[in-house]
């Protein structure tokens, strides 16, 4: 049987995910949550994030499981802290389990694509 990505799995309570949705005006908003699906559609419908009530629709562009809360607030911070080119190889690479860091394969292209450039 083929292993689903967690956003296609029903969301268990107390799965924690760190998430990135790509808004209408193109930019990405970060967050966390335990309830991925619920999440999702309370931003859909207004009630979610400030920054999203006005770039609605929303739709996931990334998510990456944790194991706990504390495990996703840390990393929902370095997301954030990503510049906008990292996140978007973030979202090219699409979903992560959590075994593995994106933020440091972002890191790794990014640098790739800068000596790249400069041959």
């Amino acid at each position: 049987m083929a292993k689903q990505c967690p956003c296609h799995v029903r969301s268990r309570k107390g799965r924690w995910c760190v998430y990135l949705l790509r808004c209408a005006d193109d930019s990405l908003y970060c967050g966390i949550t335990n309830e991925l699906t619920a999440r999702i559609i309370t931003h859909n419908k207004g009630r979610g994030a400030k920054y999203t009530r006005s770039r609605l629709p929303v739709n996931l562009a990334y998510v990456e499981a944790v194991k706990t809360r504390s495990e996703a607030l840390q990393r929902e911070y370095q997301v954030k802290r990503l510049s906008k080119k990292n996140k978007e190889d973030l979202c090219r690479h699409r979903h992560r389990t959590g075994r593995t860091h994106p933020f440091r394969r972002a890191a790794a292209l990014s640098l790739a694509s800068r000596s790249s450039s400069r041959r």
